[in-house]
């Protein structure tokens, strides 16, 4: 972590991340990487895979499945840095030496160009891994087939609304060991995953304690993750979420890259198999207690009130824009808010008139007739 400044990739920033970005950034892959185009999306933009490494042990991961999940993204091309000096750093030279790994940084680049969670063809290539019905998720099966790994990272971003457990605490990151069967059986594929996130959480528990979740494992073999335990192959998700204050993910995108470095280094060195894997249910599980904004001690419509606020990310030319939306007006909100105000009683309206309505977005909210600084 204390070199991490040196390795952040300074080109690659932000929430909207297509492959206009990424491109030049493979350009100057040269030194021990292998770059091969893997196939074109459904709307014909390039999808390509990166390979390093000479070992045995073989490691498939794949970023922005979702194309508005662009946080794993980054800390892909920040780790691709760490690889590129491997001379500087022994544990990158270990993994290197012991592993090798195939990374497709961007598999949906017409999501990502959009800004949206599905394909061109509006379809959610997470819930495509039965029916490949998509391009996008043939290349991806391609890839596992050919490859044969002995491990699989899913790596997506997750929602601000997750705690890791009961405490008002953002889980910044969150892991799963996907189910392979409805009765999330613990098989031995599943425990080799779970040792790994274990060492994850006690590697990074320091620098976010409180901060690190374990997300749930209901069965669904439509999903990629559980697709491939299913075929005995342990998979780990990754889901970069909120850290306090940081809307773009910039600080997450080091947590994230930190995580990479753990599982990969204890993969290469065989470390994980001293781990119990029942350590993995010691990691609190996600629960929605978050809201963007909460309002306290507010008046609509001449009622007492609280007023839960939730951003709502959209495309706006090259950048994403936030709107609010009114997820809820109550007597009392019992989800935490990431920012909450005291109102003190006074009036809240949109415009600086019109009352406020649930299940609405709007640009603005005022206090007492004064316009509220909400957004990020």
């Amino acid at each position: 972590m204390q070199n991490y400044t040196a390795l952040k990739n300074q080109n690659i920033h932000g929430r909207y991340l297509t492959l206009d970005y990424i491109a030049p950034e493979l350009k100057k892959l040269t030194v021990n990487f292998t770059i091969e185009e893997i196939g074109k999306s459904t709307l014909g933009e390039s999808i390509s895979v990166i390979k390093i490494g000479k070992g045995k042990l073989r490691i498939l991961a794949w970023s922005q499945m979702h194309g508005n999940e662009s946080t794993t993204t980054k800390a892909v091309f920040d780790l691709l840095n760490a690889f590129s000096r491997q001379s500087n750093f022994p544990v990158v030279d270990n993994i290197i030496e012991n592993c090798e790994i195939w990374i497709i940084p961007m598999l949906n680049p017409d999501g990502a160009r959009a800004y949206t969670r599905v394909n061109a063809n509006n379809v959610d290539l997470n819930r495509d891994a039965q029916n490949l019905q998509e391009v996008e998720s043939r290349i991806l099966r391609s890839q596992f087939d050919k490859f044969s790994p002995h491990f699989c990272l899913n790596l997506h971003d997750q929602r601000t609304i997750f705690t890791a457990g009961a405490l008002p605490k953002s889980a910044t990151l969150s892991f799963l060991t996907p189910s392979m069967d409805e009765e999330r059986t613990v098989t031995k594929s599943r425990k080799e995953s779970m040792r790994v996130i274990s060492v994850i959480a006690e590697d990074l528990g320091k620098v976010l304690p409180g901060q690190i979740g374990r997300y749930d494992d209901a069965f669904n073999l439509n999903c990629t993750g559980d697709t491939f335990q299913h075929k005995e192959v342990p998979t780990i998700l990754f889901e970069a979420g909120h850290y306090p204050d940081d809307y773009n993910r910039e600080e997450t995108r080091k947590y994230v890259f930190a995580a990479l470095i753990s599982a990969l280094h204890t993969i290469a060195t065989g470390d994980y198999k001293t781990i119990s894997f029942e350590n993995y249910e010691t990691i609190p599980e996600n629960q929605k207690l978050f809201n963007d904004i909460v309002l306290r001690n507010c008046r609509v419509d001449k009622k007492k009130v609280d007023v839960s606020i939730q951003f709502k990310e959209k495309l706006d030319g090259v950048r994403i824009k936030f709107d609010l939306f009114i997820e809820g007006i109550k007597q009392e909100i019992e989800n935490f808010g990431l920012k909450e105000l005291d109102c003190k009683g006074g009036e809240l309206t949109i415009d600086g008139e019109k009352s406020l309505d649930e299940n609405v977005l709007v640009e603005e909210i005022f206090l007492n007739r004064k316009k509220l600084n909400l957004k990020p």
